[in-house]
């Protein structure tokens, strides 16, 4: 056993999944394309420090740490693209400030530990990154682009939690709490613990303004309409609080237009990513499934350890989950293409005629000791090429 087993949560693909993947990928790429994303192909491995700079501990306690045995130094196994593509816009593509750039990749990463019990540590990521832009008109198009990802997939509706950490972290900066006051509310807050929270804040010397917007905040979810009685209660929170919220307003509202059927929850007091994002963040869900199938947000300035800070914002998932929303939501199964058995000859009108198949797209099996007609099915096929009064012919297999 010790001989194959795999480590845990470390996946391999059998032909049938391997040749699914593989076209869904495809598929996904002529998409990004469509929209103007160019294609890149980070490297598996880099040094520690560009791979964890600008991501924070999460990410450098999910990433494999392996020492350069050409100089000593460490390096990682990618956990995660995205902070290698933010390298590539700062670095590498040397673009000007305010011209937009576009990019998607693709590709395997490795991570110390799966973000659900029994999950997988090496998904293949999905990604579209757009830098250099920081209107909602860039955070909608990315949005935009990860329907569309996941309608591909096969994905009917589709529920979008979005929330805006700029929001809670302007909100902090207002009232003015201590490092040692947002350290104790933060941990209340990711917990959700309203008992807690509302005990703290009786406990603390906070005026009654500071008090009512820090125990009303984590209650402001739900639908869209919550947005204008948002505006009412966490009013005395600033101008920039008031324009988040018209931020969000605006956003939902133009993706109301373009996608009539998205679920949108809002969640004000969403911390993912809070240390990393900047702006919005988002998950998406299907009703077939409770876990998250994408996720997103903004994160401006990543760029700047790299030397170039630039706005930027994208949207990631798994190849292998969008694979599974096709199973999820009844989609069709792929046609299982079926191929053409060539007999054991080196006759030049025979390989002139497997070539011309093989370049018309059929999928030609040559045979590699004499067999019976019986063998074709077995070899995945449904048709043989066979010699009729002189002349190569396909037939159907008997």
């Amino acid at each position: 056993m010790k001989y194959w087993l795999l480590p845990d949560g470390i996946n391999e693909s059998l032909p049938d999944e391997a040749e699914s993947l593989e076209a869904m990928r495809r598929e996904l790429l002529d998409l990004y394309r469509g929209w103007g994303y160019r294609f890149v192909m980070p490297p598996l491995v880099e040094y520690l420090e560009s791979l964890s700079i600008a991501m924070g501990s999460q990410l450098d306690l999910q990433t494999f740490k392996i020492t350069d045995q050409t100089n000593g130094r460490m390096m990682g196994v990618r956990a995660d693209i995205t902070p290698q593509v933010a390298r590539i816009d700062s670095h590498r593509m040397s673009l000007l400030p305010d011209q937009p750039n576009r990019l998607c990749y693709i590709g395997s990463v490795l991570r110390t530990h799966s973000a659900v019990a029994g999950g997988s540590r090496s998904p293949i990521q999905v990604g579209a990154e757009l830098f250099g832009h920081a209107g909602i008109e860039s955070d909608y198009e990315v949005i935009a682009l990860m329907v569309e990802t996941l309608q591909l997939a096969g994905a009917k509706k589709i529920v979008l939690d979005l929330g805006h950490v700029g929001i809670l972290r302007m909100l902090l900066s207002q009232v003015g709490l201590s490092a040692k006051q947002e350290a104790i509310y933060l941990d209340q807050l990711e917990r959700k613990s309203l008992p807690e929270i509302k005990k703290w804040l009786d406990d603390s010397p906070f005026d009654d303004a500071t008090r009512d917007m820090l125990v009303c905040l984590p209650e402001l979810h739900g639908q869209i309409s919550l947005l204008d009685d948002a505006a009412k209660k966490l009013s005395a929170g600033g101008s920039k609080v008031l324009q988040a919220l018209e931020y969000l307003k605006q956003l939902t509202k133009k993706l109301n237009q373009a996608y009539p059927g998205l679920v949108i929850n809002l969640d004000l007091a969403e911390m993912r990513g809070y240390a990393y994002h900047t702006g919005i963040v988002y998950a998406a869900y299907i009703p077939e499934n409770g876990r998250e199938i994408a996720r997103g947000g903004r994160y401006d300035g990543i760029g700047e350890n790299f030397g170039n800070s630039r706005p930027a914002t994208g949207f990631s998932c798994n190849l292998r989950t969008l694979l599974e929303l096709g199973a999820l939501t009844n989609q069709p199964a792929p046609p299982n293409d079926r191929g053409i058995l060539a007999p054991v000859s080196d006759d030049a009108d025979l390989v002139a005629l497997i070539g011309k198949l093989r370049a018309e797209g059929e999928i030609v099996i040559r045979q590699l000791v004499e067999l019976d007609r019986m063998s074709a099915n077995t070899q995945g096929c449904d048709r043989i090429i066979d010699n009729k009064s002189g002349k190569w012919q396909v037939v159907a297999a008997t």
